[in-house]
This record gives structure tokens, sequence and C-alpha cells, in this order.
């Protein structure tokens, strides 16, 4: 499995240096995500200097994320918008080299693509999410481009049951699963006994996982229940088990720590790292 990490390069591709790409290789990362913006935000010459500037300090743009319309959208004009975004997106992933390109099912939250609504649990939004992501995958296929759709119990994509169903009704292997078992713990059951959770994860996306966001979360002391992102090796999740399973079924997967401010990398890293040795792997080199 290969090493990469979330939010360590700045989120505004023209600024990024390569001093950046070597702090992130001093701390033996060998990829990386990079942010897209809004589609046309930057021009695909700006892409391609970031990609070479990256390339030639020997770190790999593991994920290409850009912003676009919600794909679940009850307007079909957005939803196109959505579509047309994630084309656009291609052709900077195109101009990054990137490896992988981030797909979000968007949501009908004004708030955000990753907030509850009761209507993500239905049927007819996740008939618009296969929909929507049919016609994206379709383009990916053609531009030769890898999709990782990522999904979290408060979205359409939100259970392993319903991303297999996703990759059932769309078997094209343009479309991969970014892998976020987190996202996927939404009961006390399951956060107190997570790995069920976990493999039933990877059963649903079994061949299909280039890429997996690693974290880690804990249980927090207040009424009801509140399960709370930490930095890894303060949580509840079993790092080594973890990455022992996803090494057997997806040996080459890129494992990007994310959700941490950059002054926490280092440190999390380190755990990874020891979960990595524990478990018996080692890091693919660049």
């Amino acid at each position: 499995m290969r090493s990469g990490v979330v939010g360590l390069l700045p989120s505004d591709p023209p600024s990024i240096t390569a001093a950046d790409a070597r702090r992130a290789r001093e701390l033996g990362f060998t990829g990386s995500s990079v942010q897209l913006g809004q589609p046309d935000t930057y021009s695909l010459d700006e892409f391609r200097r970031v990609g070479d500037l990256l390339s030639a300090e020997g770190l790999t743009v593991a994920q290409a994320n850009g912003q676009y319309p919600s794909l679940i959208s009850l307007d079909p004009t957005v939803r196109q918008a959505g579509i047309d975004g994630m084309q656009r997106h291609m052709q900077a992933a195109h101009a990054l080299r990137a490896e992988t390109l981030y797909i979000r099912p968007g949501g009908l939250n004004p708030v955000g693509p990753w907030y509850p609504h009761p209507d993500h649990h239905q049927p007819a939004a996740f008939e618009r999410a296969v929909e929507s992501i049919a016609a994206i995958a379709d383009a990916a296929e053609a531009e030769g481009i890898t999709l990782t759709v990522e999904g979290h119990v408060l979205s359409v994509l939100d259970r392993p049951e319903r991303i297999a169903e996703l990759f059932c009704r769309l078997p094209t292997h343009a479309l991969g699963f970014n892998l976020d078992p987190v996202n996927f713990i939404g009961s006390i059951w399951d956060a107190w006994n997570p790995t069920p959770v976990y493999e039933r994860l990877l059963e649903a996306a079994a061949g299909r996982i280039p890429a997996a966001h690693w974290k880690d979360y804990t249980l927090e002391d207040r009424l009801v229940l509140h399960i709370e992102e930490v930095p890894l090796g303060q949580g509840v999740v079993d790092h080594a088990a973890w990455l022992e399973a996803l090494n057997e079924i997806a040996p080459r997967a890129w494992v990007l720590i994310e959700h941490l401010p950059p002054e926490l990398i280092p440190a999390a890293k380190r755990v990874l790292d020891a979960a990595m040795a524990e478990a018996g792997l080692s890091w693919d080199p660049a």
C-alpha cells in the first residue's frame, strides 16, 4: 500500500511550492491530494505546472478533489451542472496526472453535502445518485480517469449495502470506492464494535478500492450519542488490523491521512507507520 495525505499541501493550487512537496516527502508520504476548487477556477496550464512540480519532488497526486453542485438535487438543471462540473474536473485531473478523481454524491441539506436530510435515505434519492454517477462514470471511462466515490452514514450512500448496489448497477471499473470507514459508524453498537462495518465495506467494494481516507474516532461523554473524529491513535480504531485487512484485497491502495491540521499530521503519520509495522507491512516506495 502507499502512504498519502490530505490537507498538508495548500488548498490553493497556485500557491503550492517545491518546499511543500519536500515537506510531505520528509514525513514519508509518497502521495497527496490536490484541491481543484470550483470548475474552471484555475487554468489547465496551472494544474500542469503543479503536477510537474510535485512529480519532480517524487510526490504523486494520489487524488484530485473539486467542488460542484449536488448530484442528487431535485432540480435536474442542478444535477446536470454537477455532472458538467465533474467532467471539467477530469481535465484538471489529467493535467495533474492524478491517479484518482474524488466524487461525492452531494446532498439535499443546504448547509453542505455531508449534512443530514431525511430524504437522503429514500429510494428516489439513490436513483438520482445512480443516474448522475453513471453519466460521470461513462465520461471517466472515455477519458481514462479513475473515479473514487465516497459515502457517509448521513448521505445517500449511507451503508455498505448501498455501496454494493451502486457497483452492481455501475460495473465499470472507471468507478472505484474511496474507502472511509469512519464515515459509516452511525450507531452506538457500531461505534463500540466497528470492525463488522469495516468488513462489510471491504466486501461491498472488493476490487474497487484505489484509495482510502484514514481517520480515528471516539465517543464523547455527552448525552445522547456523539461520535467525534480524533487524531490517529486517540480513538477506538484498530489500525493494524484494519490495514492488514485492506492490504489483503487492495495492496496498491493509497492510505490518505485526512481531517487533521498540518501540525498534527506528523504525529498521525508516526501512529500509522507503527500500525503498519505491527501488521507486518511496509509502505510501497515512491
